[in-house]
């Protein structure tokens, strides 16, 4: 799964990487946690334009009578995501990018779960496969929600736990993000496709990542 990850605004890396301005006065965040907002890249549905966004971190399906869903779908499997209800649709027609700068996984040590900081060696900003959804309660009050799509691990991810986030080669943005449903197969084909491990590196950090509430910049560095 993914649980917590990170996100750094660097302007220059952040435009280079999906060709947008970032706003202004949006801060580092070291430890971003299931529940709470995290930005989204996608194709505005009002303009048709990229934008980046907020979005409540945990998907709520449309037909959802409330947010309960959303602690229980902050990820969503690339194997079922086209068939199963909560995501059968969004995967269709809502598709985002998640910008993160690393990721944390844990990986068990007889007793002890011990939290692994992962990074993209080549590329200081990237993107995770996305989903959003737009609810709305009786009372008229709207939440836009996503959720991190996962995949099998690559031979690096998978000493440390048996899934990880589908991280999209830049070249695959504009299919990711295009709202056309017939192109199916291939957007599955891009989630069943783990990131290269090459380009890939871990090492472990403090457990202090372990607290939802703690987000400094020393969780970067390594024991």
């Amino acid at each position: 799964m993914c649980g917590r990850f990170s996100f750094f605004p660097d302007m220059e890396a952040f435009q280079l990487e999906f060709d947008l301005l970032l706003p202004q006065g949006i801060e580092a965040r070291y430890n971003i946690a299931p529940t709470q907002p995290v930005g989204i890249v996608r194709d505005s549905p009002h303009s048709g334009e990229r934008e980046f966004t907020f979005a409540h971190w945990g998907l709520i399906p449309g037909w959802a009578r409330d947010t309960s869903f959303a602690a229980r779908l902050i990820n969503a499997r690339s194997e079922t995501v086209a068939e199963k209800p909560s995501f059968r649709s969004a995967f269709k027609y809502r598709r985002c990018l998640i910008p993160a700068s690393h990721f944390y996984e844990w990986k068990r040590e007889g007793k002890v779960r011990q939290p692994y900081l992962i990074r993209v060696r080549s590329r200081p900003i990237f993107a995770f496969a996305g989903l959003w959804e737009h609810w709305m309660d009786a009372d008229g009050t709207e939440i836009e929600s996503c959720t991190v799509l996962t995949t099998s691990p690559n031979a690096m991810v998978k000493q440390i736990h048996d899934r990880m986030p589908v991280i999209l080669a830049p070249d695959h943005y504009p299919l990711w993000l295009s709202a056309e449903p017939s192109a199916r197969e291939a957007l599955l084909d891009i989630c069943r496709q783990p990131y290269a491990a090459e380009d890939m590196e871990a090492f472990p950090v403090s457990s202090r990542v372990n607290n939802p509430q703690y987000d400094s910049p020393d969780l970067r560095e390594p024991l």
